[in-house]
């Protein structure tokens, strides 16, 4: 099984690292030299800078889409942690669940 990689946001890249030898994978910009805040989730990377955000490919480094977030200005993007976004899958899923059955 392969390992995962190691995401970094730094100098407005996404850069991918090889956990086992230190190795650049890839390295995507994406806007201007700012702080780059990122998340993996379900295989994607979702990276904010300079007030937008990006949709990665964790395998390839491609961007798949960018949203803007219009009228939100240009500040730091924040993301919740890994665990957080785990726990809302569960629960939507739960009330989806719980709602199709009728309770």
């Amino acid at each position: 099984m392969k390992n995962a990689s190691v995401i970094i946001g730094i100098g407005g890249h996404v850069v991918s690292i090889d956990p086992t030898t230190g190795n650049e994978l890839w390295r995507t910009k994406l806007k201007g030299s700012d702080i780059v805040t990122t998340v993996l989730l379900n295989g994607r990377v979702y990276a904010g800078t300079k007030g937008e955000l990006f949709c990665v490919d964790a395998q390839s480094g491609s961007v798949l889409w960018r949203n803007d977030l219009k009228g939100l200005g240009l500040g730091l993007v924040a993301f919740g942690r890994d665990e957080d976004a785990a726990i809302a899958e569960r629960v939507i899923a739960q009330r989806r669940a719980a709602a199709l059955a009728g309770d």
